[in-house]
């Protein structure tokens, strides 16, 4: 099942049991005072598990961010440094910690890099060059034309499910928070509706939607309308079956995050933040993951989403090509990391040891000299930015021909590319999650692997970034 869509709904609950309703469209709801509008969940999560012996699981990390840096960045122009005759002045070459880096470009960053508080993996490779493939591919851990990747979740669905027996007290928000999603965003697919990424476009101001329009009592009167007028079908168990009760649950999490000043303000910034983060959506979406984080309400996995990267005319055009995603992406992602790295985390750590910050593209773009249209196109090779949850930094992890084209040091022991499937398989590593996980709940009947492993290669973490 793909992202969630909004203003779609069914009024056919006791006919057909098959679309979902996200927590968006049930803050419309409450912003309209609409009532009485049912859709049903997927199916019951079934318990049954399998694992493979011998899984390598590191447990470091209590969060994740993944960054979708959704067009494919230039890797020669960034994480993996090229300098030519094409390279801007105002890249301003240098080198950190032994890597040739654009510190004019990405000053921040390379502070950050300086600091020993990420690494980067040089060894990437794509196996496709569509963009919305890959970018589906990158979130479900696996080929979206695949079987099972017609109804993969998000990998951030999955790491909420996992962690969901986690959850304390008074945590009143969902697992999966996504920023910016857009149209590229991976939903839930065959899990409960209770792991769809909770998608938000963040704002100085919060989430409008928390507050009904007319007032809390007039919800609240609403609401409890809505509740007993539902009561028969609901019962406990529910006559018509689990689809309803969890609606019933669906409906009980999105009210709890409503009126609740904590909530609330997880999602306001100041205007000083706002500036310090570079002023943009991507800033916003990073000083929000900053604060939800902080204020632990069960928020496990965060996905942001940065477009702009497909440069394939006009790449260093002054203020335009790769210099807005660029210098977004740098004052939103390095200032996260920096405030991470001096905020309390868990058990003495920083919040950056308890968050495993992962940043990346599809694919990567041409090297050497541009195109006639002053451009780079897509290319399989790429890099990818690691970092926190137990990351040891300041490190290019593999290494690329002179001129970027092709790996020709993998850098990890699986001596070969590194693929979406190992970053994936690190990732839930990091989170102590067994990425040998097949469940036997898929509609399909063939078991649901985390890490597909009927293949040629098997996606493996990636030990070498922990050590």
């Amino acid at each position: 099942m793909g992202a969630p869509e909004q203003g779609r709904f069914s009024f056919q609950l006791l006919k057909s049991m098959e679309s979902i309703i996200d927590r968006r469209i049930f803050f419309k709801i409450a912003a309209t005072g609409v009532a009485g509008y049912f859709v049903s969940p997927l199916q019951t999560m079934a318990q049954t598990v399998t694992t493979t012996p011998g899984a390598t699981i590191f447990g470091t990390a209590r969060n994740c961010v993944f960054v979708l840096l959704a067009g494919g960045p230039s890797h020669m122009d960034t994480l993996d440094l090229r300098v030519g005759s094409w390279t801007p002045v105002d890249f301003s070459p240098t080198t950190i910690n032994s890597i040739d880096w654009p510190n004019g470009l990405l000053p921040n960053l390379g502070a950050q890099l300086n600091s020993n508080r990420f690494s980067i993996i040089r060894s990437c490779q794509s196996l496709a060059l569509v963009h919305a493939l890959l970018q589906n591919w990158n979130q479900i851990a696996r080929n979206p034309a695949n079987a099972t990747g017609k109804i993969a979740p998000n990998i951030g669905s999955v790491v909420a499910l996992e962690m969901e027996a986690q959850r304390r007290p008074g945590q009143k928000l969902p697992g999966f928070l996504s920023l910016n999603g857009g149209g590229s965003l991976a939903g839930s697919g065959y899990f409960s509706g209770k792991y769809a990424p909770f998608d938000v476009s963040p704002s100085a101001n919060g989430i409008s939607n928390l507050n009904h329009p007319d007032g809390e009592a007039v919800f609240t009167s609403r609401y409890n309308v809505l509740m007993a007028g539902d009561a028969l079908l609901r019962g406990t168990p529910s006559p018509i079956g689990t689809p309803v009760d969890e609606v019933s649950d669906f409906y009980t999490s999105a009210r709890t995050m409503m009126y609740d000043p904590i909530v609330t303000n997880a999602f306001r910034f100041s205007a000083a933040d706002q500036q310090k983060y570079g002023n943009s959506s991507f800033g916003s979406a990073c000083v929000t993951a900053r604060n939800v984080l902080q204020a632990d309400l069960g928020v496990r996995y965060i996905q942001i989403t940065l477009g702009g990267w497909d440069n394939h005319t006009n790449i260093y055009a002054p203020n335009n090509g790769i210099y807005p995603s660029a210098r977004q992406l740098d004052a939103g992602l390095g200032n996260l990391i920096a405030d991470l790295a001096s905020m309390p985390g868990s058990q003495g750590r920083t919040m950056l040891d308890d968050t495993l910050i992962v940043a990346k593209g599809e694919f990567g773009r041409t090297v050497g000299n541009i195109t006639g249209g002053g451009g780079r196109d897509h290319y399989y090779i790429h890099s990818t930015l690691i970092g926190g949850g137990g990351v040891q930094g300041g490190r290019a992890l593999g290494k690329t021909t002179p001129d970027a084209g092709y790996v020709d040091d993998p850098g990890w022991s699986e001596q070969r590319p590194v693929y979406a499937e190992d970053i994936a398989a690190t990732i839930y590593s990091a989170l102590g999650i067994n990425y040998t996980t097949v469940r036997h709940d898929d509609p399909l009947g063939r078991g649901f692997e985390y890490i597909p492993q009927n293949q040629a290669w098997l996606g493996t973490p990636i030990t070498e970034l922990f050590h």
